[in-house]
C-alpha cells in the first residue's frame, strides 16, 4: 500500500505563558506539520478567541496557564473545538496527570525537556490520527475507571462538569457557557448518570483526581 501523502496547511495554535517556550513549540508546530500557519497566545482566553475563529490542525497547550485551573485550559479548548487534537505540553511528569490528560481526551502528553525533534515526531504521530503519551506504570485502578466514565462525556458535558467545581448555579453556568438552563440541568442528569453519583457534591468527589490542581 502506498504511503499516505502528509496534509498540508491549516492552522495550529499554541498556548503557553513563556515567550522562548511558545517559540520553541512554535518551531516544532511548523516542522511536524508542514505549511501549518501558528498563532501563539500566553492565556485559554486568548486561545478560546483564536479557536472560535475557524478549524485548527491541532492546539498545543501548556498545562500551567495563569488562567487555568487543573485540566480546566484542556476542557475548554475541547468544548470551542471539539474536533482538533490538544496536545499537553508541561514540565510536569507525574504519572498521574498523564493519566488524567488521557482521561479527558487529549491527544497527547508530551514533556517540555524533549528535543526539538523529539515533539516534532511526536506531534507528526497526532496529525495522522495516533496518540502521544509517555508510557507509564502501574496506574490507579480508579483512575482507570473513572478514565472510563469520563470518556463517555461528551465535550460539552465535560464543560458542564468542569464549571461545576468552581461552585456556580445554574443560571450563572448557562451565562457562561451560553446555554440555556434546561440544557445544564439535562446535562448535569447525564453527567450524574454516567459518573453513578446523585447530586454536584458527589460529582466534585469521583473527578477530585482529574480536576484539582497540580503542583507547579
Amino acid at each position: 500500500m502506498a504511503e499516505q501523502e502528509p496534509r498540508l496547511g491549516g492552522r495550529a495554535l499554541v498556548a503557553d505563558d513563556h515567550p522562548l517556550t511558545r517559540e520553541g513549540l512554535s518551531l516544532a508546530a511548523r516542522a511536524a506539520l508542514p505549511g501549518v500557519a501558528v498563532t501563539a497566545v500566553g492565556t485559554v482566553r486568548e486561545a478560546r478567541d483564536v479557536a472560535a475563529r475557524g478549524p485548527l490542525r491541532m492546539i498545543l497547550l501548556d498545562f500551567h496557564l495563569p488562567d487555568a485551573n487543573g485540566f480546566s485550559g484542556l476542557l475548554t479548548l475541547q468544548m470551542h473545538a471539539p474536533r482538533t487534537p490538544v496536545v499537553i505540553v508541561t514540565a510536569s511528569e507525574e504519572p498521574s496527570l498523564i493519566e488524567a490528560a488521557r482521561a479527558l481526551g487529549a491527544a497527547g502528553y508530551l514533556f517540555k525537556s524533549l528535543a526539538l525533534d523529539t515533539l516534532a515526531e511526536r506531534l507528526r504521530r497526532v496529525d495522522t490520527g495516533h496518540t502521544a503519551f509517555p508510557p507509564i506504570s502501574g496506574a490507579a485502578p480508579q483512575l482507570g475507571d473513572l478514565r472510563a466514565r469520563i470518556e463517555t462525556l461528551s465535550p460539552a458535558q465535560r464543560g458542564v462538569l468542569l464549571a461545576l467545581a468552581d461552585g456556580r448555579s445554574n443560571k450563572q453556568l448557562a451565562r457562561d457557557l451560553d446555554v440555556t438552563e434546561a440544557t445544564i440541568k439535562a446535562h448535569m442528569t447525564v453527567i450524574f448518570r454516567k459518573l453513578g453519583v446523585t447530586n454536584r457534591a458527589q460529582a466534585m468527589l469521583a473527578v477530585q483526581p482529574l480536576l484539582g490542581a497540580a503542583p507547579g
